[in-house]
């Protein structure tokens, strides 16, 4: 069995996030059944616990997920100047997403150049069922996505999208089917776009269709039950240079990074996919 810790693993979807700006009814449903609460509180707080954490869980770098949602969770545009504080200091080991709320926002001229340029965010995160619209949602009319999308083409900077469910009250769940990203790997062939949970539980076969349509298109496996993995992608070894390890710890119902990733590997890929998965695909692609 291939020793991971010979590959530097890279998760590349971990939600470290301001709680402190979620709504009471949010942060009640993220606090529920977990007895590790302070522990993650401060994981929240101090980058050197996730470190630690990182450490004993064998992750070698870690992509800190953080998104504009300020009427369904909470998060404003501050959540950006959190995640550059987070990880500013620890650089080789930490790389942040930034946001705009593709809907609200007033000046995504002048905030999608402090996220991408000032604070130097190596990926976008678009939330479509939190921010309450779709992908592509250009076509009607709208004008703030793609500008983002422009200005990540342009940079080399990929935006990861949510695809698939979420458990939050208020999400609009329609806008997380990857259906809709078809439009914007053809309007914006060179935009590198991940589809992070692979459109899990609903819509797993529409995301493996459009990483194979087009080549701009990834997968991440964060979020995925380690055991639904092998169902999901049954060829995995077709998908190796399109997938990327994620967790979307601390998540609900991911309890812990290391976890996903001991029961991933347990599995028995190949040494060609998992060296493909954990790490080269996320190097390449995130610019690492």
């Amino acid at each position: 069995m291939t020793n991971v810790s010979d590959i530097g693993v890279i998760d590349i979807h971990v939600h470290v996030q301001p709680w402190h700006m979620m709504h009471p009814h949010i942060l009640a449903l993220m606090k529920r059944g977990r007895e590790n609460w302070d522990t993650l509180d401060n994981v929240m707080n101090d980058p050197g616990v996730l470190l630690r954490t990182m450490d004993d869980a064998g992750i070698d770098t870690v992509g800190v997920i953080n998104y504009v949602a300020p009427q369904l969770m909470g998060f404003t545009f501050e959540c950006n100047r959190f995640a550059y504080e987070y990880v500013k200091n620890h650089r080789d080991r930490l790389f942040a997403h930034g946001s705009i709320d593709p809907v609200g926002s007033t000046d995504p001229d002048g905030e999608i150049t402090q996220i991408l340029d000032e604070w130097g965010m190596r990926a976008v995160k678009v939330h479509p069922p939190h921010q309450g619209v779709a992908p592509n949602a250009y076509l009607d009319g709208n004008t703030i996505l793609p500008k983002l999308y422009d200005a990540c083409q342009t940079r080399g900077v990929p935006v990861v999208f949510h695809t698939g469910t979420t458990i939050f009250k208020g999400a609009r769940i329609k806008y997380g089917d990857p259906i809709h990203l078809d439009d914007v790997a053809c309007d914006f062939p060179d935009l590198k776009i991940i589809l992070a949970h692979s459109g899990r539980p609903l819509w797993v076969p529409t995301a493996r269709f459009l990483a194979r349509r087009h080549p701009n298109v990834y997968l991440d496996l964060s979020g995925i039950p380690p055991h639904r993995i092998p169902e999901y992608f049954p060829d995995i070894e077709r998908f190796a240079g399109k997938l990327m390890w994620g967790t979307d710890w601390p998540g609900p119902g991911v309890p812990s990074m290391d976890g996903n990733l001991t029961a991933f590997v347990k599995q028995g890929h190949d040494e060609y996919v998992l060296r493909r998965v954990l790490r080269e695909n996320a190097v390449r692609v995130f610019g690492l």
